[in-house]
């Protein structure tokens, strides 16, 4: 499936009405560049799951978790970590294969562990198409 956003409200609708879909166990892949709207379509995704607190991204934490929806919400930024045992330590399988939904930003680098079946999200921006148009691809893995 491809979306496209042409202002970040877009962004967020459809991240919100992924959440209204989500189901425990799901794992969701978001990929795209820094500043492309992985942040605004997380936030959707979380008032998709009825959850109220602010969300930011995990960058310096790996994890964040928020517990208050209608299921667990796990959001994973995986940028910075340096080595995939560091995944292990923090209990990564028992978020993938829990009663929440997993949410991770560039799991392009944690690839060897992630489940057999998840969703991708890559959002591209277009500059010729307008400072704020993206290209949203949502794909079944």
């Amino acid at each position: 499936m491809i979306i496209e956003s042409f202002e970040t409200k877009d962004t967020f609708a459809l991240g919100k009405k992924l959440g209204l879909k989500a189901k425990p166990g799901q794992v969701i892949c978001l990929y795209g560049d820094l500043g492309v709207g992985k942040t605004v379509f997380t936030q959707g995704f979380a008032e998709g799951l009825e959850i109220l607190e602010p969300i930011n991204s995990p960058t310096f934490t790996i994890v964040q978790i928020y517990e208050e929806g209608r299921m667990p919400f796990y959001h994973f930024d995986v940028y910075r970590i340096g080595d995939i045992e560091e995944m292990d330590e923090i209990g990564f399988e028992d978020y993938v294969y829990g009663d929440g939904v997993c949410l991770i930003e560039w799991a392009n680098l944690i690839e060897e562990i992630l489940p057999h079946h998840y969703t991708t999200v890559t959002i591209e921006k277009d500059l010729d198409r307008g400072f704020d148009y993206r290209r949203i691809i949502v794909e079944e893995h």
